[in-house]
């Protein structure tokens, strides 16, 4: 299926923005910073290589349910557009199929909302066959009940942010043929996802051990993984610089090698079609048993930023997993800002650039998968078992008494989770210490 791109339209014009944006007191009630996200949404446009003439903001008790904002507000906009050449609106909130037509009909520019906006990104920024599936399967789910607020918009600028991807005659086309597509590519995606739990098995098996890097778009997940593994991964200063996950290996301190997975980006108001069609990737961090939670320690934003991945983490069901903050760019966070991270286990402040941080992630990683060290006592026959001693943690010291084998282990909990049940008859239980100000109720 072609793809189109952004500035393939009839007129070979560029697109030229007025971003609006809606505050309700529900706004506010949602813990959604309206300045925040409207400054997000400029990022966005510009992403998408939209140029951004100017922002509108309209405060009402309540959306109008025919033009989203007030009528008046309507004509200011379209005054707006027309004083400044633009041939796009771009909205902070998502819009209906009426109110995408209404507006169009009154503006006569292309209408754009925020999710559109995104799913247009993620076309972008799709290379895999995966990634390509789940975003069109995003896109033809969100457009699908909106086509008769779309079709006047498509067919007269034939391409731009909003209709990359899919295509503007398969968005023309009648709802059972879109339909048929939708089925399409959900069976196309769950046999990529069967090969996936394939590999996902396959890596269970062998006992590899699996961290996730999660966190909000531009946080510096990709550049983390770069510097820590060589990974040939694209890594750019945008939101949703990368977007297919990329999987290497990360060798720890001790020696050992686990699986490295860099997913993709959260943001604020992630569409919810692109949440379920991404799905299979993101169940990516459902399987690992680390989570590297990359914060941008400069953004202003930074406590909302953590709050939004905490909360599609625990959407996901991943939010018990062992997790090691990591606060990401140090080396240009302001100095009183820094001093307010928090410290201690479990937090790390970091730059991805400077080699004695990347240091400091291979030993948090290893202390945190670590079980701390066991005793065993391995009688000579059961010779079977020195493989699982090795696959559960690294040996750090060994010898014979008469006809047993003493193996002491730096344990790797999430390996001796697994394998660990073969060598719990022989393990030596630690002493208990016992405060020697503890009575013995009343016994000599």
């Amino acid at each position: 299926m072609p793809r189109l791109h952004l500035h393939e339209t009839t007129t070979h014009r560029p697109d030229v923005a007025v971003l609006v944006s809606l505050v309700t007191p529900e706004t506010k009630q949602s813990g959604i910073d309206p300045e925040y996200s409207l400054a997000e949404l400029v990022q966005l446009a510009e992403t998408a290589g939209v140029e951004v003439a100017e922002s509108i903001v309209q405060k009402r008790d309540k959306p109008d349910p025919r033009w989203f904002i007030g009528k008046g507000k309507v004509l200011e906009l379209r005054e707006v557009t027309q004083q400044r050449g633009a041939n796009t609106a771009i909205f902070d909130q998502e819009l209906s199929g009426a109110q995408v037509r209404n507006l169009e009909e009154m503006l006569d520019v292309k209408i754009i909302d925020r999710t559109q906006l995104i799913l247009d990104i993620f076309a972008q920024r799709a290379k895999t066959r995966e990634g390509i599936i789940q975003v069109e399967l995003a896109q033809l789910t969100y457009l699908l009940p909106r086509l008769s607020g779309h079709g006047k918009n498509l067919s007269r600028l034939g391409g731009g942010i909003g209709t990359r991807g899919p295509g503007e005659s398969q968005l023309e086309t009648d709802r059972r043929h879109i339909r048929r597509r939708i089925g399409e590519l959900k069976r196309q995606l769950e046999e990529v996802t069967r090969h996936r739990q394939l590999h996902r098995a396959r890596r269970k098996e062998t006992g590899v051990v699996q961290i996730a890097l999660v966190g909000y778009t531009n946080a510096g997940k990709s550049t983390l993984l770069k510097a820590m593994t060589s990974a040939d991964v694209f890594v750019e200063n945008q939101l949703f610089a990368t977007l297919d996950p990329t999987t290497r290996l990360l060798p720890l301190s001790g020696g050992k090698e686990v699986v490295l997975t860099d997913t993709v980006g959260f943001i604020q108001n992630l569409p919810h079609d692109l949440v379920a069609a991404f799905r299979a990737t993101l169940e990516e961090v459902n399987e690992a048993d680390l989570i590297l939670h990359v914060v941008d320690a400069s953004s202003p934003m930074r406590q909302e930023q953590m709050e939004v991945v905490d909360r599609i983490l625990n959407d996901l069901g991943a939010g018990g997993k062992p997790q090691i903050v990591l606060f990401n760019k140090k080396d240009i966070c302001p100095p009183e800002q820094l001093q307010m991270l928090p410290t201690g286990e479990g937090y790390l402040k970091i730059s991805a650039f400077d080699v004695k941080d990347l240091v400091a992630v291979r030993e948090a990683v290893q202390r945190k998968l670590s079980g701390g060290t066991k005793t065993f006592r391995i009688p000579a026959e059961r010779g079977d078992l020195t493989p699982v001693l090795y696959r559960v943690g690294e040996v750090v010291d060994k010898q014979m008494d008469e006809d047993v084998m003493i193996y002491e282990i730096d344990v790797n909990q999430a390996d001796f989770d697994k394998y660990g049940y073969r060598l719990a008859p022989y393990a030596i239980p630690k002493p208990v210490l016992h405060d020697e100000n503890t009575t013995n109720d009343g016994i000599d």
